[in-house]
């Protein structure tokens, strides 16, 4: 009997690196998983890591893939990466890292510039663009680099992403993929490329053309693993490389999210809905969708900054019984929260959690704090618990809402995938809170997953991403909207939740000016 072809994704996320086996039928044959550091912080709000550190990381895990016997390196017809998002590294002329990359959790600004003069300036302030026109000016991490290190940005002959990065040390090229290609850089997200000369990012950035790799468009060949390449992964020499998205885009692809119609959240530590579309859609003006992990396509995505960091946030400062008692049971902590959760009825008693922790591009304004209101005496850590997931799930309903009134596509599907969507409590709590049934995609690895289909479509495996879609994909559990729920979150969310941060934002704006935090 012949083997199905198997497909190799490499998934650098944040919180892990994961190399994963996939047959052309989207059943994970394999999987090696290595934890990661998030990021290293010297200072307050810095998030940096040592670019060695990740391909180091990714050759544990190839090692770990190996030792299990399931596949050999000859079985591999293929391999995608993909990536967190807009972790940047400063590279010397021989490609080698000049600084710790800074991590997309980082927090430091550049500091304010002059005003965009002449006409191009009169313009700006005439369509009120100036606010939009320092946040990228002062959020581009080149910026910031090229101000306080000025010998660093000197030595600075390529500054490129983490996929970037680690596609060359895979295949020697230093090339990356469109879908990949995101942040407060000089990319035209319109037309999926580098920007013309003409375009004013150049100007307000501090990289240049040459500065650059070059784009390739997903599911089209990247190159081969290199001999070095091979010496780290065991990978044969000359397997090609096909260009994938970046982890979240792949996330859509691979919870079978082609269709404008079907909303696909994502709990992790950003939590995120997107759908896909062919339109360029802009969901808040003048800020662009993102390429999707298909060609040619848009995410029209709206996210919660911190999202599921909530969860470690509130099992660092609150679930020490849940921690002792994990590791009692051998079980991850997380695990023990669903009991949480059920001990709570739907609503919190009253508690209602606003998800603004880290004010980000697409959330209301730069002042934006997080806020938990309508503590009473009733209340114990189990209602903070269920309250933060309830509030993320709200303003991810917000971001829906938003998405389809900019898209004028109502969103009839919800699939839900990431580290929070194996909690069922959570998942029956998405399902009521939007009203629509909540399903998770077959597989837990879904952003591996979708870098996997564009490595199948790239190597003809499947003609087109409908047919690799329809046979590498498929709905795993559904969770049903509970009605009498649904209607107690409706009022909750239109009575109290859409209220909260335009009665709050003045407040918020007098903490800002008071004790100068958020900065």
């Amino acid at each position: 009997m012949k083997q199905s072809p198997y497909f190799l994704a490499i998934d650098n996320g944040t919180q892990s690196v994961r190399v994963l086996v996939f047959d052309n039928q989207g059943n994970e044959v394999a999987k090696s998983k290595i934890e990661l550091d998030a990021y290293i912080s010297e200072h307050p709000g810095w998030a940096e890591q040592d670019p060695e550190y990740y391909w180091q990381s990714m050759g544990k895990a190839f090692d770990g893939l190996w030792a299990l016997g399931t596949v050999r390196p000859e079985d591999i017809r293929g391999v995608s990466l993909t990536t967190q998002r807009y972790t940047m590294i400063n590279l010397d002329e021989n490609k080698k890292p000049l600084r710790p990359a800074i991590v997309w959790m980082d927090q430091r600004k550049a500091e304010p510039e002059k005003p965009v003069g002449g006409v191009i300036g009169v313009g700006i302030k005439l369509l009120g663009l100036s606010n939009l026109i320092n946040d990228l000016r002062s959020k581009s991490r080149c910026n910031w680099v090229a101000q306080n290190e000025p010998e660093v940005w000197c030595r600075t002959k390529h500054y490129v992403n983490l996929s970037s990065y680690l596609t060359y040390q895979l295949i020697g090229e230093l090339k990356d993929s469109t879908g990949s290609t995101m942040g407060y850089l000089p990319y035209d997200y319109k037309r999926q490329c580098w920007a013309k000369k003409s375009d004013l990012k150049w100007k307000l950035l501090s990289c240049t053309r040459d500065m650059m790799p070059e784009l390739i468009k997903t599911g089209e060949l990247l190159g081969h693993i290199s001999a070095e390449a091979s010496k780290v992964t065991g990978l044969p020499v000359g397997l090609p490389m096909i260009a994938a998205a970046s982890d979240k885009a792949c996330e859509v692809l691979g919870a079978g999210g082609s269709d404008p119609h079907i909303g696909c959240l994502s709990y992790g530590t950003t939590a995120t809905i997107n759908t896909t579309t062919s339109k360029y859609i802009e969901t808040i003006p003048f800020i662009p969708p993102y390429t999707a992990a298909i060609p040619g396509f848009y995410n029209t995505e709206m996210m919660v900054y911190r999202g599921f960091w909530m969860v470690s946030w509130f099992k660092t400062e609150f679930a020490h019984y849940e921690q002792r008692k994990a590791k009692e049971l051998g079980l991850e902590t997380e695990q023990l929260f669903d009991d949480l959760l059920n001990q709570v009825p739907a609503g919190s008693m009253g508690l209602m959690m606003q998800p603004y922790w880290s004010p980000g591009v697409r959330q209301p304004g730069p002042e934006g704090k997080g806020a938990l209101i309508g503590f009473g005496d009733v209340h114990k850590r189990a209602h903070i618990y269920r309250a933060i997931l309830e509030g993320l799930a709200y303003e991810l309903r917000l971001g829906k809402e938003q998405i389809e009134k900019r898209s004028r596509v109502p969103i009839t599907r919800l699939r839900v995938s990431g580290g929070g969507s194996q909690s069922d409590a959570a998942m029956q709590l998405t399902a009521d809170i939007f009203g629509i049934a909540a399903e998770r995609p077959h597989t837990y690895e879904a952003s591996g997953l979708g870098a996997a289909i564009n490595c199948a479509v790239g190597l003809g495996e499947y003609p087109d991403y409908q047919t690799a879609i329809q046979n590498m994909t498929r709905k795993g559990d559904v969770f049903e909207p509970n009605y009498p729920t649904v209607q107690l979150y409706d009022r909750l969310y239109k009575e109290v939740y859409l209220q909260m941060y335009k009665r709050m934002k003045p407040l918020y704006q007098s903490i800002r000016e008071i004790t100068g935090y958020p900065k």
